[in-house]
């Protein structure tokens, strides 16, 4: 059984359905509805009754990277390699580690286990927030 939302005058009506099976969205149907949300003034939760998917499952794709609408070539942040004389010793027991200097004067340091997902979002609402 599937539930369905109707909307009948004022009420919201909750009806099943026998043997209707889950719907899948392509990754453009998905982008488009969010760019939809993005929309200055837009409900999420009107927008997502229009296409029949619950607003909760919109939110999700709101904060997966793939559907914000910006290209993967733009998702690379601005680097800046300072020169120096010598290269700085490596410790062994650090390998894999990565520091980010951010430009608040920020340091985010990682190493090899971290979630490149996790990273790439925690980055992007960095980004936004400065």
């Amino acid at each position: 059984m599937v539930s369905i939302i109707a909307i009948v005058g004022t009420k919201r009506v909750d009806l099943l359905v026998p043997g209707r099976r889950r719907r899948y969205w392509s990754d453009e149907e998905k982008r488009r509805i969010v760019a939809e949300t993005l929309v200055s003034g837009a409900s999420v939760s009107e927008i997502a009754l229009k296409h029949g998917v619950n607003a909760n499952l919109v939110f999700t794709w709101r904060r997966d990277p793939r559907f914000d609408g910006v290209l993967d070539e733009e998702r690379f942040l601005p680097v800046m390699v300072e020169a120096g004389d010598q290269a700085a010793p490596v410790d062994s027991s650090v390998s894999g580690r990565m520091d980010i200097e951010l430009g608040c004067g920020t340091l985010l340091r990682v190493d090899r286990s971290v979630d490149g997902r996790a990273l790439a979002r925690v980055l992007w609402a960095l980004r936004s927030v400065s």
